[in-house]
């Protein structure tokens, strides 16, 4: 249940982020802040693995880095469909998908089949991810788009995190993929920004925000938790991510929460509820 429960907490410490990611890019350019934010969040773990981080192989730091550089680009293109965004609740559930595609990424990629409960929990998830998108009819936007292209490059890294799992630890992997993520994005930024942005102090605090809870801990929790159990238990418990940050928009951000939204909220935790119920009759049996 550990595993279990540093999910949980990454899944909460990102809908965090989501918040204090769209506070910050009203007031400084998207390419920049993941930039500068995940730098500094793979220095403040650095600290506590740079005797492992040298001792490891060219081929180990090759991995976790090519292993960063999808997360990168996936970070690169959801920081600009947060900044055109006009609803984090919508965009949270496209990429939620990420999570809900990674065991079938995995089975194209790699040949693991996803277990029986995961096929029948999928469909309970996706009836509720549609409720809470679908209110007002599918109206395709660009944001829409780019949390979709997003979600795809999200559930590549999720599929490849999980197979360097055995050859590196969490914090050694995680502290080289968020410093992977800043390069990457600091390569974007020198060829694409020219203008400045100023400081306030509004900035400052939800930047520390989004750099310490929602970037050093919560990948280390979610690297941590990935790396303990399966790619299907891990990919459900991830859902609750759109769910947190739906609660959040409403309460911090005031964006209005729709009767079917929330019905879409409980029958995805009704599919998280039938997947591990599931899995566990089905592990009995096979016993």
């Amino acid at each position: 249940m550990r595993a279990e429960l540093y999910l949980l907490l990454a899944t909460l410490l990102a809908a965090l982020g989501w918040i204090a990611s769209k506070l910050v890019v009203l007031e400084m350019p998207g390419e920049t802040f993941i930039a500068i934010r995940f730098l500094l969040a793979s220095l403040v773990l650095l600290p506590f693995c740079y005797k492992h981080v040298v001792k490891l192989s060219l081929k180990q730091i090759f991995l976790a880095c090519g292993v960063g550089v999808f997360l990168g680009l996936a970070l690169q293109v959801w920081v600009y469909a947060v900044s055109i965004s006009s609803s984090l609740s919508e965009g949270a559930f496209i990429m939620s998908l990420a999570m809900i595609i990674a065991p079938v990424t995995s089975w194209i990629f790699f040949q693991v089949t996803p277990n029986k409960a995961f096929w029948l929990a999928l469909p309970v998830s996706m009836i509720g991810m549609m409720l809470l998108t679908l209110g007002n009819g599918w109206q395709v936007d660009a944001s829409q788009l780019y949390f979709l292209l997003a979600a795809v490059l999200l559930s590549i890294h999720f599929v490849l995190n999980k197979r360097i799992s055995s050859q590196l630890t969490p914090l050694v992997s995680i502290c080289l993929q968020l410093f992977t993520v800043g390069i990457v994005g600091l390569v974007y930024v020198g060829f694409t920004q020219e203008y400045a942005f100023e400081y306030s102090h509004n900035l400052l605090f939800w930047f520390v925000i989004s750099t310490i809870l929602a970037t050093s801990i919560r990948y280390l929790l979610q690297t941590m938790g990935q790396y303990s159990i399966k790619m299907e238990t891990a990919a459900l418990i991830m859902i609750l991510e759109p769910i947190w940050t739906m609660m959040l928009s409403v309460t911090m951000l005031g964006e209005t929460l729709e009767l079917q939204k929330a019905l879409g909220g409980c029958v995805i935790f009704l599919s998280l509820f039938l997947y591990i119920k599931l899995s566990r009759r089905y592990a009995l049996t096979v016993k």
